[in-house]
């Protein structure tokens, strides 16, 4: 049986993991907020009307930065309609996904949310660039932020928030390249519109953290032209530029889907290349980082006829995928991508964190649980803390339609703090056990602390309402550190955590 083969040594790293890499995305969008984290009806309701039930699921998680109101709801946004007494706030028309917007949940809401997660939650703010534009985000960051003795501060203080919000993480807009966006603007309409924005924004905080919009994804006709427009407009006013992608399999093909991370990791170098030409024909010495601010798993040929049947109802049931075992190993492996790049990829959110495309589901007036992808995101986030080592892999390889000849195994490897390590391996074949070995050289590691898999003898496996908790890690026995030799079997289509100390 073909082997799959590493070698991990302290001397050769990739980069620290920023905290950010954990982050997920709150939108205004079925039912992410309204029944998701917010459902004052609930019986595991707090005074504020938060789910303390996905509360907890959320904190387990480990989600650190959450990006918020959108998405494709931030180009109809109007932030005033979200602050101030409730009963007073507006009913809106929400475009993007055809819904009633009650605004029930707003600015304030979302803050105390990131409060009661924990002190690891941070908050990371879209401005809409899409119906509206510098003047707006102006009156937003000073609300927000400024501590007390202008009348937008004080209205903020009068709403009953005596603290700024202290946002430090900015959004100027949100996938303004794509033609489905309200507010869709060409790349050097918008270039020149987020350079206005940033620039006034750094007037009121020089050290505000800004993201332009890059593509929303690699298949867009005008990607790389439109990072290299909006950059050389923007590239020393902002910090990051962003990624969008989704994956799902066509027409059947689950090979190239359980391959997805190649496109990944290909979209990530790709743009990187683009961000870095920019900066050498600017002559800047400063290196723009990554936001890959959307990413996940995601059923989207599904969505149009969802959205298109919809009549203004309010947080309809949207984008509720089920994911099963095989959409676990695919969602892993786009997380090893993520960390594979921790030198330039410093920010990620998983869109999103409840109901919509996420990892916990709940019922209205019912439980909240776990879906597959939840597990992998959770232990990435706890174990994933420290040094990337440069792992490359000497693997046997198999042929997908979409992405030519890919990898069996994927992988990274994690050095925390205190010396141990941490293994996280995808085996993306379907049929066959792939055996691992990974030589260690300069790291003082004696025994295997855990190994845990993902994986199930039905790769359609799910859990769902009737049976929440028919999918979860389990232990493998006979991984073996002998003599700097780490051993182990890899089940067939296996999301794989490794823990060496």
């Amino acid at each position: 049986m073909p082997t799959a083969r590493f070698t991990l040594d302290p001397a050769f790293t990739i980069a620290q993991v920023n905290p950010r890499l954990f982050g997920s995305f709150v939108e205004h969008l079925g039912r992410c907020v309204y029944t998701g984290i917010y459902e004052p009806d609930h019986p595991t309701a707090d005074e504020a009307g938060l789910r303390t039930d996905v509360l907890e699921l959320v904190r387990e998680l480990g989600v650190t930065a959450i990006r918020y109101p959108g998405g494709n709801f931030v180009s109809g946004y109007k932030w005033e309609d979200s602050v101030g007494p409730v009963e007073e706030r507006p009913r809106r028309l929400d475009l993007a996904w055809r819904s009633t917007e009650t605004n029930c949940f707003g600015l304030s809401e979302y803050i105390a949310f990131l409060k009661k997660i924990g002190p690891q939650a941070e908050p990371m703010m879209a401005v809409n660039l899409g119906t509206r534009g510098v003047a707006e985000a102006l009156e937003l960051q000073e609300y927000a932020n400024h501590p007390a003795g202008t009348e937008l501060s004080e209205r903020r203080i009068a709403h009953g928030d005596k603290d700024p919000f202290g946002i430090r993480l900015w959004c100027l807009g949100n996938e303004m390249d794509g033609p489905w966006q309200t507010g869709h603007k060409t790349a050097e309409e918008y270039g020149r519109i987020a350079a206005e924005t940033a620039r006034a924004m750094r007037q009121i905080d020089p050290k505000v953290e800004l993201v332009a919009c890059g593509s929303s994804g690699q298949s867009m006709p005008t990607f790389a032209e439109w990072e290299a427009t909006v950059l050389a407009e923007t590239y020393d006013l902002v910090d990051y530029i962003s990624l969008h992608a989704y994956y799902e399999p066509v027409d059947g093909d689950v090979d190239s889907f359980l391959a997805s991370a190649v496109d990944m990791e290909s979209f990530i170098e790709n743009v990187v290349a683009t961000a870095d030409h920019i900066g050498a024909r600017l002559k800047s010495k400063k290196k723009i980082n990554l936001s890959f601010d959307e990413w996940n798993v995601w059923y989207l040929s599904r969505t149009e006829a969802e959205v298109s049947a919809l009549d203004w109802p309010e947080a309809p049931r949207l984008l509720e995928d089920n994911y099963s075992v095989t959409d676990a190993v695919v969602f892993g492996s786009l997380l090893i991508a993520l960390l594979r790049h921790a030198d330039r990829v410093t920010v990620a959110c998983l869109a999103q964190l409840v109901n919509v495309i996420a990892p916990i589901m709940t019922e209205p007036g019912g439980p909240a649980w776990r879906q597959t992808t939840y597990f992998p995101f959770a232990q990435a986030s706890q174990y994933g803390r420290g040094e990337v080592l440069d792992v490359r892999v000497d693997s046997p390889t198999y042929e997908t339609k979409r992405y030519g000849e890919a990898d069996l195994l994927h992988a990274t490897a994690v050095r925390a703090e205190d010396g141990t390590v941490t293994v996280f391996a995808v085996n993306r074949g379907r049929t066959e056990p792939l055996p691992l070995e990974v030589a260690l050289s300069g790291l003082d590691l004696t025994r295997v602390v855990e190994h845990s898999a993902l994986a199930d003898a039905d790769p359609d496996a799910r859990n769902t309402l009737a049976e929440p908790e028919r999918v979860v890690p389990h232990r493998v026995d006979g991984t073996a550190l002998a003599d700097g030799r780490l051993t182990a079997v890899l089940e067939p289509l296996s999301w794989n955590v490794i823990r060496l100390a």
